[in-house]
């Protein structure tokens, strides 16, 4: 019998937010042009009212190329945590954002996430998923 790992990513039951909330490292995944997946440790916050993950970056970084590469369709990105047993993997189109209430907006999430306020960084953005999928087991 096939166990079921899908979550609705707009209303997640509460171990799988619980585990959202808990302070983990994530990992983020992008394509890179050439079809080939580009994978990096990041922070991630989940906010699933909104149906939205944010990962804060700067401007100038491979992740932040990689997406706005896709165009006006976002890149098909996930976002993933772990330990132990349980896991959690978000998907979606991502989009690049510099307006500064965004990153505002993130920067304070990450901060309630991850328990500390990040340092100020003028080349500061913010990639916001557009959730599609959820699934793990939190």
């Amino acid at each position: 019998m096939a166990t079921k790992y899908t979550v609705d990513p707009g209303a997640p039951d509460p171990s799988y937010l619980s585990f959202w909330r808990e302070r983990h490292l994530c990992t983020l995944t992008t394509p890179r042009p050439d079809g080939t997946p580009h994978l990096v440790p990041v922070g991630v916050t989940y906010d699933p009212e909104a149906r939205l993950a944010r990962v804060i970056t700067n401007r100038a970084s491979a992740k932040v190329r990689y997406v706005r590469a896709a165009g006006d369709e976002g890149a098909a990105v996930a976002v993933c945590q772990l330990e132990g047993r349980r896991w959690a993997t978000l998907e979606g189109r991502a989009f690049v954002h510099d307006e500064p209430d965004r990153v505002a907006e993130a920067e304070r999430r990450y901060a309630e996430r991850y328990g500390r306020t990040p340092s100020p960084n003028p080349a500061r953005v913010v990639i916001e998923i557009h959730l599609t999928r959820a699934m793990g087991r939190g």
